[in-house]
């Protein structure tokens, strides 16, 4: 074949620190927005973005040109820069060291912008914890859950 032909879209999951409530309602449109423009940057195209006060989704287009990780590492690293200079009370802002990366396949691109765009709602009837642990059992992933709360 005499090109490369690529399309993996992601959703990725991460949370602030001992997943504190840090995105509230003045800071999170703003956030998804620059989580957005951070990922347009590094060539991912943003489909979605959103979350809850303790946590961030994004639904992208992985670039050909990066890795999972080094988008990880970017996105967490410029936007925990860019929080800090919004205001005096998210100076002690950080993300948890971990996060969850999943492929998407392309027909189910919908559901997953409904779901992303229904974080609110569902977070009423579920935590970040069920959450993720529901994604990770989904997905057929091994984990040790004594790792994934601290």
């Amino acid at each position: 074949m005499p090109q490369s032909l690529y399309k993996v879209y992601v959703h990725l999951v991460f949370s602030t620190k001992k997943r504190y409530p840090f995105i509230d309602d003045d800071i999170k449109e703003k956030l998804w927005a620059y989580l957005g423009g951070i990922c347009k940057g590094l060539e991912c195209n943003p489909i979605q973005v959103g979350g809850y006060n303790d946590h961030v989704h994004i639904l992208c287009l992985l670039s050909k040109k990066i890795t999972q990780m080094k988008l990880v590492e970017e996105v967490k690293k410029q936007s925990s820069k860019w929080i800090k200079t919004v205001d005096r009370r998210y100076a002690n802002f950080y993300w948890q060291d971990g996060y969850g990366i999943f492929s998407v396949n392309p027909s189910q691109l919908e559901i997953v912008v409904k779901y992303i765009k229904n974080q609110e709602e569902h977070h009423k009837k579920k935590t970040f914890k069920k959450e993720l642990l529901a994604f990770l059992n989904k997905y057929n992933v091994d984990y040790d859950e004594r790792y994934l709360w601290d």
